[in-house]
């Protein structure tokens, strides 16, 4: 690894000690789908955007939800002298980005066959105080 890499690794690390986040890869649902949802809670409060999943017919909220729990946990666990009422902390920034395509076939009539594309994608939440130090 050259010098520059090196040094774009570490100010990479230094700067995820400070960010709080979590990822999760490879879930099964169609990133347009998955968009609806963290259009929604983008930029909300973390017990408003919590309401907003709980309260979601869509079965991606599940997964989001659960994706919001753990990055509050992940602040919790760098912040542990502090309590989170007193921090109001908000979805800073929501990605989604689409993962692999499972390319299946399915029969179609007079001997053809039609492909299925069974779509994928990650999701990458960030979480940050409403009022810095």
């Amino acid at each position: 690894m050259g010098a520059r890499k090196r040094e774009k690794a570490t100010q990479r690390k230094e700067d995820n000690k400070t960010k709080y986040f979590a990822i999760l890869r490879d879930c099964p649902t169609s990133p347009r789908k998955m968009r609806l949802l963290t259009d929604l809670i983008k930029g909300q409060n973390v017990e408003r955007a919590l309401h907003i999943l709980k309260t979601s017919p869509k079965e991606a909220s599940i997964r989001l939800e659960k994706l919001l729990l753990s990055a509050i946990s992940n602040w919790q666990h760098k912040n542990e002298g502090e309590r989170i009422e007193d921090n109001p902390l908000f979805v800073k920034e929501i990605k989604v980005d689409s993962g692999r395509q499972l390319k299946r076939l399915r029969t179609a009539p007079q001997g053809r066959g039609y492909r299925i594309r069974k779509r994928s994608n990650h999701v990458t939440l960030v979480i940050d105080n409403l009022v810095k130090e």
